[in-house]
């Protein structure tokens, strides 16, 4: 499945086995949804629990904190990232802090799905093409998850479910538009399709590692992660051993997963699709001093801007070739470190199709597989 169908059939499963379960937003129920996303649920499982809303998001939200109170478990959509911004409010003002203020004997769980980022191919301009995540990471409490593949949006999904229903938190799952019908990695792959586990849950706060290189860790979210992907085997084609860590969770940070893979290498360049001011990657550099990490660093961001409509979004957004110029200048003016081992056992999955290059075996150096 693609990330849309695994979505889709997760949600469906979802409203099947739950019947407190609500899904509501502009055009979810008759049209499916903007990207079909949300395609059938509404036939399946009839207008009361699957049905379209006004098109205002204070309304979507304000609904959700209703439902949540009520007993409901609400999965509300917000139709692109930047109209939740029309409506921070109800989540930062009401939705997040319900149970702090009253002392945990009130709650709103809800699990807000927001269609965002940007690379949309012909298609964007300020409100359809966003790539600001800093106002949500600045709210207390609230997790943010940002899938880049199938099997982890469904998985994540999942999790971000039983975290509403079982602890009454506030999720926000964004959803890269430009990732919902990949399919392949590289031309005609189909890596980037994958069957989604039902059962499978993603523990809050863990990553996802790709490759066990030892010059290297690129660390990535959403977009950037099939592309440093990429950047990654051309870069172990020259011999260079990378691994590829997706964080998966914006809020909390998988800062263990992050520290571990950081040590490994020595070595971590940020691929961070957001903009330069207030980014994701100021937070990754911050726990990584935190912790002592004393090795190099360096990030690639998106440019302070707007997302501009067509091909100009080419001049402000991260590319490839930003990525793969960093990494290597990053390893052409820092000296090889020496790798700390990871001391922590850590669940992060590490498909083996995925191995970038150089991986030490004793006193061996082989391809990675």
């Amino acid at each position: 499945m693609t990330m849309a169908q695994a979505i889709n059939h997760t949600l469906g499963e979802l409203l099947a086995r739950d019947r407190d379960i609500l899904v509501f937003g502009e055009d979810v129920g008759r049209k499916g949804g903007v990207y079909g996303v949300t395609k059938g649920l509404r036939k399946r499982f009839g207008s009361r629990r699957v049905f379209d809303t006004l098109l205002d998001e204070q309304s979507i939200l304000g609904t959700a904190l209703g439902a949540g109170l009520a007993g409901f478990v609400p999965i509300p959509e917000i139709q692109y990232l930047a109209y939740i911004h029309n409506a921070i409010d109800q989540i930062r003002g009401e939705a997040a802090t319900l149970q702090y203020f009253s002392q945990g004997r009130y709650r709103n769980p809800m699990v807000v799905r927001v269609a965002g980022l940007a690379y949309q191919k012909g298609f964007g301009g300020h409100f359809h093409n966003d790539n600001s995540v800093a106002a949500l990471r600045d709210i207390p409490g609230v997790i943010l998850a940002a899938p880049s593949r199938a099997d982890d949006a469904a998985a994540m999904l999942r999790t971000c479910v039983s975290a509403a229903r079982v602890d009454g938190r506030v999720c926000i799952f964004l959803e890269p538009i430009a990732l919902y019908h990949t399919r392949d990695l590289t031309h005609g792959d189909g890596a980037w399709a994958a069957p989604p586990d039902p059962s499978a849950h993603v523990e809050i706060g863990r990553a996802r590692a790709y490759g066990d290189g030892e010059d290297l860790t690129l660390v990535c979210f959403a977009n950037s992660v099939p592309m440093s992907l990429r950047v990654a085997d051309r870069l172990g084609r020259d011999g260079v051993g990378v691994r590829v860590l997706d964080l998966r969770w914006l809020a909390p940070l998988p800062v263990e997963d992050l520290l571990d893979h950081a040590r490994a290498t020595g070595r971590v360049l940020i691929a961070d699709e957001t903009r330069h001011g207030g980014a994701v990657s100021d937070s990754i550099l911050a726990a990584l001093t935190d912790a002592g990490f004393n090795g190099a660093t360096a990030r690639v961001t998106s440019t302070d801007s707007f997302v501009p409509l067509g091909p100009a979004a080419e001049s402000v957004l991260l590319t490839e070739p930003m990525i793969e110029t960093a990494a290597r200048t990053l390893l052409k003016t820092s000296p090889r470190p020496h790798p700390v081992e990871a001391t922590s056992e850590s669940p992060t999955q590490r498909p083996r199709r995925f191995g970038f290059g150089r991986r030490r075996r004793g006193n061996t150096v082989e391809n990675g597989s």
